[in-house]
């Protein structure tokens, strides 16, 4: 039963995620008529500038920003000088933003390096970790992406409503 419900708010985690990756390409599709699919290769960068930012200062919330503002940064640049060009061209954009996609991962896992449980060993380690923890794994921070995806689609759904 424990299992059931483990999976059952996992998929529910993911969902919202989707949920709220899907907006933002909705939004900038919706706004900009921009086919941008980078954005979730963009979070993930900001997430690594973010934690790396973190070994030389101290403090979470200044890292979050600073690695947020390089993105945004990157991001703009990316704007600027290849979407900007590939204006009215959707297949185009399409193409250039899922490369940059792959690149962006592709640099992520040079860069940071990827799991260590490639192994049979690494990934039976993983499973009993799990199968120990159980419950656990629900953690105050998983809780809180939860909330924030209900909350999101909430005041997608209501700013829809009212538009209508």
């Amino acid at each position: 039963m424990q299992y059931w419900i483990i999976q059952t708010l996992n998929s529910l985690a993911l969902g919202g995620l989707l949920f709220l990756l899907a907006a933002g390409f909705s939004l900038i599709f919706g706004l900009m008529r921009i086919a941008n699919l980078t954005h979730g290769s963009l979070y993930m960068l900001g997430a690594y500038v973010g934690v790396s930012v973190l070994k030389f200062v101290p403090n979470l919330w200044l890292a979050a920003l600073i690695g947020g503002l390089v993105i945004a940064v990157f991001g703009g640049l990316i704007e600027r000088f290849i979407l900007r060009a590939l204006s009215g061209n959707a297949l185009g954009q399409v193409l250039v933003t899922l490369g940059i996609s792959f690149i962006v991962a592709d640099f992520c896992l040079v860069f940071w390096e990827g799991p260590d449980s490639d192994t049979d060993a690494g990934r039976a380690a993983t499973a009993a970790s799990h199968r120990r923890r159980g419950l656990s794994d629900l953690s105050p921070g998983r809780r809180g992406d939860r909330g924030s995806d209900a909350a999101a689609s909430m005041s997608s759904w209501s700013a829809l409503a009212s538009a209508q």
